[in-house]
């Protein structure tokens, strides 16, 4: 699969009503922008070839996204995908299956909880908001969170938009009760 444009992004949150964060709150997401071969045709009944291709794509753009975590913990991740509007919504959900999880996974050395997503179509200029959890335990509140992402240059009609968020912990000033990170247990990927 033809990769057309990487677009990259980071938001670190340093203060939070009016409080200085202990250790600042780092947000990244990349996106690869990719010819959808589905684009314009009727309806297909298979879409694995979607599903194969994901692989080489996600571990490019999660590769760029450990690096600009600049050395941080990834604790927190999510997937997403735009696409363009001459495709359908499933075209960006072939894109995110476990195939794609798996190789997100393996980018931030590990991680049992599912990973959480959102798809949508859409133009030049979409945002998509990705949620993010806590890769280890779902149920680690803290880390509930999510990143805007707004693509100004993608996609065209024809077009994907497959992403990838990494996060370096959890909300600044968190204070709603739930497991901590250190309490969880990582095992079945809830708790």
């Amino acid at each position: 699969m033809d990769v057309v444009r990487i677009l990259s992004f980071i938001d670190e949150a340093r203060f939070e009503a009016g409080r200085r964060a202990d250790a600042p709150l780092r947000k990244v997401a990349v996106a690869a922008v990719v010819k959808n071969p589905f684009a314009g045709r009727p309806y297909q009944e298979d879409l694995s070839d979607l599903i194969a291709a994901s692989t080489a794509v996600g571990a490019e753009i999660a590769a760029i996204g450990v690096s600009l975590m600049g050395g941080l913990p990834v604790e927190s991740y999510g997937k997403g995908a735009i696409v363009g509007v001459a495709g359908e919504q499933e075209h960006g959900v072939a894109m995110l299956t476990t195939v794609y999880g798996d190789v997100l996974r393996q980018a931030v050395g590990g991680g049992t909880a599912w990973i959480s997503s959102a798809t949508k179509v859409g133009g030049m200029g979409s945002a998509i908001d990705i949620p993010l959890a806590y890769k280890d335990a779902l149920f680690v509140r803290s880390h509930y969170d999510a990143m805007t992402v707004t693509l100004h240059s993608a996609p065209r009609p024809d077009e994907m938009a497959i992403i990838c968020c990494f996060a370096s912990r959890g909300r600044l000033n968190h204070r709603v009760g739930g497991i901590s990170r250190d309490e969880a247990e990582g095992r079945d990927g809830l708790r």
